[in-house]
């Protein structure tokens, strides 16, 4: 089977295409032949050996990933070959494997697609998919104002309109390009800000009327986290999740009275740790079903094919895209 490899860490040079045999499954294990995998920002920084993990060398990367089962260990019950499944890989304690034509995964993880659900949006549905609904259950947003960072990404995207749709009063989104913020709108968002603008803050405020936002979802990092929390209203609190540059975030004294006196707080979120066997099947059940019933708008902002995946991660480094980029082998 076709794989995309790295042998060393570094740019999207560094992935070439390997052919490597067939898995076989273990019991208990299923095969999947990959019809669309996923590909996240965390994926980016493994390549670079700056994630929390790192992969051993060589490695295939891949997180989720979407498509038929095409073999099936000893011991297996309730799936045959055939059947469209979402394989979420990270949801089995695997952030590799998923650039590939075929994908092994604890069988107990594979979840089976409604029919009318393609491929590619099955595989934004989990990682950035089950992320927003957990941060909407995590910090709930019924009633209250809240500011969304990178709102035109695959996270970002769906969580507008999953504070929308739980009845938040106001929903900010925050972006860093005009066709980014007019896709935030179209998805819903009551108001958009550039951040990247010197006067967002300020922008942001007028629209929450002046107090600021009561919850801020933040995951751009550096400068955009400290103007957050500056932004951030009495009693309100910051959500940081997938930041990507908090290096230059420090919580001095100032930020810390701050916080006492405003009765204010800062969450970290990680998916996941969150994640159980039954909280897996009855998110993406519910992902599916909002998606399906017209609730949730999945867009895919670029589908490329598996021997592009180099292609791929320029594109979402570069911050060029909106909703999901995925790989087709």
């Amino acid at each position: 089977m076709k794989t995309i490899q790295m042998r060393r860490f570094g740019g999207p040079e560094v992935f070439e295409v390997v052919e490597a045999p067939t898995p076989i499954p273990s019991p208990g294990q299923a095969l999947v032949r990959v019809r669309a995998a996923g590909v996240n920002f965390a994926e980016t920084l493994m390549r670079e050996n700056r994630y929390a993990v790192t992969p051993e060398l060589p490695a295939v990367l891949g997180t989720e990933v979407a498509g038929t089962i095409e073999s099936l260990g000893d011991g297996v019950e309730g799936l045959a070959i055939g059947t469209r499944v979402a394989a979420p890989l990270f949801a089995a304690g695997s952030f590799l494997g998923g650039y590939a034509e075929c994908a092994l995964i604890d069988a107990g993880f594979v979840v089976p697609l409604p029919d009318a659900l393609s491929f590619e949006v099955a595989t934004a549905l989990m990682v950035q998919g089950l992320t927003a609904l957990y941060l909407t259950q995590q910090s709930p947003p019924s009633g209250k104002t809240v500011l969304i960072s990178a709102a035109a990404g695959g996270v970002g995207s769906m969580l507008i309109q999953l504070a929308k749709h739980t009845g938040a009063a106001t929903v900010i989104a925050a972006a860093s390009t005009d066709d980014k913020l007019d896709f935030a709108r179209s998805l819903g968002a009551d108001a958009c800000v550039d951040y990247t603008q010197t006067d967002w803050a300020a922008q942001a405020r007028a629209a929450c009327g002046g107090t600021g936002p009561d919850i801020i979802y933040e995951s751009v990092g550096g400068a955009v986290t400290k103007t957050s929390l500056d932004l951030l209203a009495p009693r309100g609190e910051l959500v940081v999740y997938g930041a990507l540059n908090i290096q230059s975030f420090h919580l001095g004294v100032p930020e810390l009275l701050g916080l006492i006196f405003k009765n204010q707080s800062v969450t970290g979120f990680a998916l996941a740790p969150l994640l159980t066997h039954d909280g897996l099947e009855s998110g993406l059940a519910k992902l599916f079903d909002l998606t399906l019933r017209g609730h949730l708008t999945v867009m895919i902002g670029g589908s490329f094919p598996l021997e592009r995946a180099a292609d791929a991660h320029r594109a979402l480094e570069g911050r060029r895209t909106t909703g999901k980029l995925v790989l087709v082998p």
